[in-house]
């Protein structure tokens, strides 16, 4: 197969591509369409950052307390389920890195003993303990301090090593965004296989120096003037779906062929594809990265069940089997348990039986890498159903901490602020909605464990009996999120939290 093109690709069948929509595809291929979306965030990471050092101690009267915790994460996962990662393209954090790839000499290799993502799963893991254990959610002044360590950091480790380390190997937020995308119905791919086939100069991720007439639009000399290619080292014509893909669209811009789009595609079909893909080989052959799939499924249960008030029995009976009052330690039992025993109990069980089931000699390592995949759509229907609930419920609440944060400032613009103003719908409504997207979740994971038996094992029957495991691990952890969905949960970020 030449180029390695993946075989769906060669068939050269017509996909719906973004940019060649009338106003969104013009603006996506303007080159200075992410820098736009990235100084917008910026802006506002500012401002979070200055309410959170000097506004209002209550996280629900602070930017600081409202905008990441309620809307950044609502809208995150939103656009991962209705697009892909945009927010990774948009990433703020990216513009002080730019500025440390000039100032510092980002000359560095990656360590290759770090290149993988068993560091990124451990920072997910402490964030989500830390989460819980110092609430940042709870003190804006906390959050803030939160958003300038990342500024830091994103421009310690770009400033020192090549390419875009920091997306790849360390930020939690990417991971993130790199499993859930997982799903999305949008893939960054080559639109005429062929096409790549005859590229001898490989523009897409080695980069290439800008003609002329764009050079002169850009802020460089002429001489200086370059466009870089993918830099988490993703060669479009062996790239297979989203993972480590941060939608920068600087591929888009390097091909000198205009033969990079943003093409619709089967939401999950990567999941079930054994092909060795550019920068990640075979996903079955990668247990750092479905030890990370698992990581974030099993938090996105976890962290809602930490919202919780049957929650709080489980505290006081841990710390009394522990003879402690530190919460910290207490969580942190809960949460190593919750995110790496069980998941590692659970996935090493399931596989046992999977493998017993079609006779298979395989390990139970490479069987769980297989299907642990599986489980992602359940993930991102679980975070859905938790992070909207928040959102429905504290989507106004902007409204009236724009409103003091304007009068603070003698700037009383907007009038006098509106603070009973919070959901967006009948409380009624979310339950329904929370469920949908955990039938979804669920009949996608169902649909992914079926698909990579098929995919793997050929016969219907050594399928349905490799896949069937899987399915019912699935069908536990929806019945356990539908309870979570049926508990008084906290309403945090708005007027209302506990």
């Amino acid at each position: 197969m030449s180029m390695g093109v993946r075989p769906y690709a060669r068939r050269g069948r017509r996909r719906v591509d973004l940019l060649r929509a009338p106003v969104l595809g013009r603006f996506l291929r303007w080159r200075h369409a992410r820098t736009t979306m990235q100084t917008l965030l910026l802006l506002l990471a500012v401002l979070v950052i200055y309410d959170g050092l000097t506004g209002p101690a209550l996280a629900s009267q602070n930017l600081a307390g409202v905008l990441p915790w309620v809307h950044w994460r609502g809208l995150v996962v939103l656009a991962l389920l209705v697009i892909g990662n945009v927010f990774c393209a948009a990433c703020p954090f990216m513009l002080p890195r730019r500025l440390a790839k000039r100032l510092l000499p980002a000359n560095r290799p990656w360590p290759r003993w770090l290149a993988n993502k068993w560091l990124a799963i451990g920072l997910v893991a402490l964030f989500f303990w830390a989460y819980e254990s110092f609430d940042p959610w709870a003190s804006p002044q906390l959050t803030a301090w939160l958003v300038l360590a990342y500024f830091v950091a994103a421009a310690i480790v770009d400033g020192l090593f090549k390419g875009a380390a920091f997306c790849k190997y360390v930020c939690p937020i990417g991971q993130f965004n790199f499993v859930n995308s997982l799903m999305s119905p949008v893939e960054v791919a080559v639109r005429r296989p062929n096409t790549c086939a005859g590229c001898v100069t490989k523009d897409c991720i080695a980069g290439r120096r800008l003609p002329l007439a764009a050079a002169a639009s850009r802020p460089l000399p002429v001489s200086q003037a370059w466009q870089a290619g993918c830099e988490t080292w993703l060669f479009q014509p062996r790239k297979i779906g989203n993972m480590d893909c941060t939608f920068c669209l600087d591929c888009v811009q390097a091909c000198p062929h205009d033969n990079v789009g943003l093409l619709a595609r089967t939401p999950g079909a990567e999941l079930w594809n054994e092909a060795h893909r550019s920068s990640i080989g075979r996903l079955d052959q990668r247990p750092d990265l479905a030890a990370l799939v698992l990581v974030l499924v099993f938090a996105a249960f976890l962290n809602a069940l930490g919202m919780v008030r049957p929650v709080y029995a489980l505290e006081r009976w841990l710390a009394e089997r522990l003879s402690t009052d530190s919460e910290p330690l207490v969580l942190l039992v809960l949460f190593g348990g919750g995110l790496i025993v069980v998941p590692i109990l659970l996935a090493g069980l399931t596989a046992s039986i999977s493998r017993a089931l079609v006779g298979e000699r395989e390990s139970i390592v490479t069987v769980a890498s297989r299907f642990s995949y599986a489980l992602a759509p359940l993930g991102l229907g679980m975070w859905l159903a938790h992070y909207q609930w928040h959102f429905f419920t504290g989507l106004l609440t902007v409204v009236p901490v724009v409103q003091a944060f304007l009068a603070d400032h003698g700037l009383p613009l907007l009038g006098t602020p509106r603070w009973e103003l919070g959901p967006v719908m009948p409380s009624a409504w979310l339950l329904p909605i929370e469920a949908v997207f955990l039938d979804a979740g669920l009949l996608g994971a169902v649909v992914v464990a079926y698909r990579i038996g098929r995919r793997h094992y050929q016969a219907r029957e050594r399928a349905v009996r490799a896949a069937a495991p899987w399915m019912l691990l699935a069908i536990g952890l929806f019945l356990f999120g539908i309870w979570l969905m049926l508990q008084p949960m906290e309403m945090r970020g708005t007027g209302l939290s506990a």
